[in-house]
């Protein structure tokens, strides 16, 4: 049985939705401030954390960005009424996987769970997998950069993205693709903030000059090192 964590100060929205989770077989653990969720996950775990963003004490955002110190991989979806472009990419920079704007359908958060336990288990079955990128390494799970022993943390966006990258080397990855990937969804806001983080990813990928990260304009963009070119 999967143990969800729900972390989310309005008490009657919480008393609904993890009545509906448990329903569907969940093992549902339900508090009401970040500081509680986090207190909670460090002594209890979770396979999955269903948080809101706005609460007291310690918001969703600041508890997910402690949480992800712990565990590089235990899936993430805030609930939120803050739509701003920026406040989605601070969610998913706080280390999200997912992001529901309130008022949403219960029955899209049961598909949103149910997806990302899926790609739990393929992450868990993948973890240790290293990509080699010219003379970088890769470490996915890590979210780690290594070059000649000399490590750089990647941020949780500049990594997904990474990710898409490294096992698409000399391919082209479509730009839909990769908004999918990162935020969940294509939509024409994403695309400066999708072009900031590969320039981003080009400026840390600059030690190695047979990398190149092209910007294939109107279809998307391609990593190629040394005979990719």
């Amino acid at each position: 049985m999967n143990k969800i964590l729900f972390v989310e100060d309005e008490r009657d929205l919480s008393l609904i939705v993890c009545d509906i989770l448990r329903q569907q077989g969940y093992d549902v653990i339900s508090v009401f401030n970040g500081i509680d969720g986090l207190a909670k996950y460090k002594a209890e775990g979770a396979d999955l954390i269903v948080a809101d963003v706005m609460m007291p004490g310690l918001d969703g955002f600041a508890m997910a960005r402690e949480i992800r110190r712990l565990s590089a991989n235990v899936p993430i979806i805030f609930l939120t009424a803050k739509s701003t472009i920026d406040d989605v990419e601070e969610g998913f920079e706080s280390g999200a996987n997912d992001y529901l704007k309130k008022p949403f359908e219960l029955r899209e958060l049961l598909v949103r769970i149910k997806a990302l336990l899926r790609n739990k288990v393929k992450d868990i079955v993948a973890e240790d997998v290293i990509y080699q990128i010219g003379q970088y390494r890769f470490n996915k799970s890590g979210q780690l950069l290594i070059f000649h022993g000399k490590e750089t943390a990647l941020s949780n966006i500049e990594a997904r993205i990474l990710d898409k990258f490294a096992s698409n080397i000399g391919k082209t990855v479509d730009a839909s693709e990769l908004m999918i990937a990162v935020w969940g969804r294509d939509e024409l806001s994403n695309r400066n903030s999708l072009h900031g983080y590969i320039h981003k990813l080009r400026r840390i990928l600059r030690h190695d000059t047979t990398i190149s990260i092209i910007n294939q304009r109107g279809f998307g963009y391609m990593l190629t090192v040394n005979n990719f070119h």
